[in-house]
């Protein structure tokens, strides 16, 4: 993690905000992120893995039409909010992320390495969709989707930072 990555994570444990984080796909990396700064306890109420596809099914209550995709992330935000309300102790902000993506893999899949992030706050939900270059590679792809977690998080944190990403010229990200 470079060290303006993991200034910002202490940035973000020293925010009020406490978050449910779910992930499908991708995502891991951003949570060892958050656990590897001192005051993950501040932000994290609870992370959730949903690997496979009937883990995320049981999570968002029904199967997704497709699990990399905005509307999936945007459904698993909302629900890590829910879940969030249903943890937090005391009267905090609460944020709940959604997670979703298909990276580089060993196997044949149809469509593009992609990844779709979402922030469901009290005050409505964000969401980023990024195109991923088949060219950088699954562990360079994670490194990408960490990045947007925790540059998305800060922002849903009132940080003053931006999602900014180092893209090649065939990425791109969206933010809705």
């Amino acid at each position: 993690m470079s060290g303006d990555l993991h200034a910002l994570v202490g940035q973000i444990h020293t925010a009020p905000p406490q978050i449910v984080y779910a992930f499908a796909g991708a995502g891991s990396q951003a949570l060892w992120e958050l656990h590897r700064v001192a005051g993950s306890s501040h932000t994290l109420l609870e992370a959730i893995d949903c690997y496979a596809p009937r883990s995320l099914a049981s999570f968002l209550g029904a199967q997704p039409t497709q699990a990399a995709a905005e509307e999936t992330a945007r459904a698993m935000a909302k629900r890590a909010y829910v879940r969030a309300g249903e943890l937090v102790e005391g009267t905090w902000p609460l944020l709940g992320l959604g997670c979703a993506a298909a990276l580089a893999t060993d196997r044949a899949r149809r469509g593009a390495d992609r990844c779709a992030l979402a922030i469901c706050g009290a005050g409505g939900t964000r969401s980023y969709a990024l195109k991923l270059s088949k060219e950088r590679g699954r562990e360079g792809q994670e490194c990408l989707v960490t990045q947007l977690v925790i540059g998305a998080l800060a922002v849903a944190c009132g940080l003053r930072a931006e999602v900014t990403l180092g893209l090649r010229g065939d990425e791109e990200l969206d933010v809705m």
